[in-house]
């Protein structure tokens, strides 16, 4: 096992993790990003809305991002955190890789998980024409005919906004009352189907329609299946983190600049904010590092106080 002392550990190397780093690494920190390399949007053909990057494939992006954190002195671990706890005035962080690593402050940035529906094929065709965000996706699927499933209270809604990139919208309630709801999508031309998606229809490598609980067939271009997520906390419970729960999912609990219920960790991206685009994502984990590093400069200033004030 490989012993490490660092000054501040980076849990999760996607967007929101490799910001933070760069942020850290640019401010002459000692930095060491955990990344496991299973990053949420690795499906998908491109990221959008990410300004001057736009449409580049998200393992393309996490490459440039890894070499820019490395240019600045910032060490990249390939491996999977299996324990991480407070030990004394520091962090340490084990990984499955071998290493043993002792820090002074932890970023948590391991992103969250798509809960998906139990519908056959649906998986397998996840970021590509089965998706589930309008401002990720929106563009791609115009003036296609897409299903939306209902999969949690807020699933009608999701539909009336995909209503936006194109008026050939369908909406499945999948067995759930959505009440007034569903008079809102009829008023706006959004047809509401009575059957229940039960598979995907896929011909050549793309998605051609679903197939229904009666035995018949829809044509369709694209499903939008809105997801409940869940904080990517594996290896990590032993830090003791806050978790907040809501039928959306799970989060780690954090305040607005960043901070854990664990004084010295601090969280960023979706793993705190799952509704946020790679855009947001990275924008916070840079906004968290400097608020991290702000802090740090401050402690050791106070720090240098109190020593130099017990010599006297």
């Amino acid at each position: 096992m490989t012993t490490t002392a660092t000054e501040i550990v980076v849990v999760g190397g996607g967007s929101a993790g490799l910001s933070a780093s760069l942020t850290l690494s640019r401010a002459r920190r000692r930095v060491v990003v955990i990344d496991s390399g299973d990053p949420r949007n690795s499906s998908a053909d491109g990221a959008h809305g990410l300004l001057g990057q736009e449409g580049i494939g998200p393992i393309d992006l996490l490459r440039k991002g890894r070499e820019e954190v490395k240019s600045y002195g910032g060490r990249i671990i390939h491996a999977r955190v299996i324990d991480a706890r407070p030990d004394g005035d520091s962090f340490r962080i084990v990984t499955d890789s071998g290493d043993d690593i002792s820090a002074r402050a932890v970023v948590i940035a391991t992103g969250t998980r798509d809960q998906l529906p139990d519908i056959p094929g649906l998986r397998e065709r996840w970021g590509r024409d089965v998706i589930h965000c309008p401002y990720c996706h929106g563009w791609e699927i115009r003036d296609q005919r897409i299903g939306v499933l209902g999969t949690g209270p807020m699933s009608a809604l999701q539909a009336l906004m995909f209503n936006q990139w194109t008026t050939n919208v369908q909406f499945f309630p999948q067995g759930i009352d959505y009440g007034g709801d569903l008079a809102m999508l009829a008023a706006t031309g959004i047809s509401v189907g009575s059957q229940t998606v039960v598979g995907i229809v896929v011909q050549g490598d793309r998605l051609t329609g679903v197939h229904l609980d009666d035995g018949s067939t829809m044509a369709l271009d694209a499903v939008v299946a809105p997801t409940a997520t869940r904080a990517r906390v594996d290896g990590l419970t032993g830090l003791g983190l806050d978790i907040s729960e809501s039928p959306a999912g799970t989060a780690v609990t954090v305040d607005a600049a960043g901070h854990t219920s664990v004084p010295g960790v601090w969280a960023a991206g979706n793993v705190a904010h799952p509704a946020t685009q790679l855009s947001e994502a990275a924008a916070n984990g840079a906004r968290v590092a400097m608020t991290m590093n702000t802090e740090l400069i401050f402690q050791d200033a106070e720090r240098a106080v109190q020593e130099m004030e017990n010599d006297r």
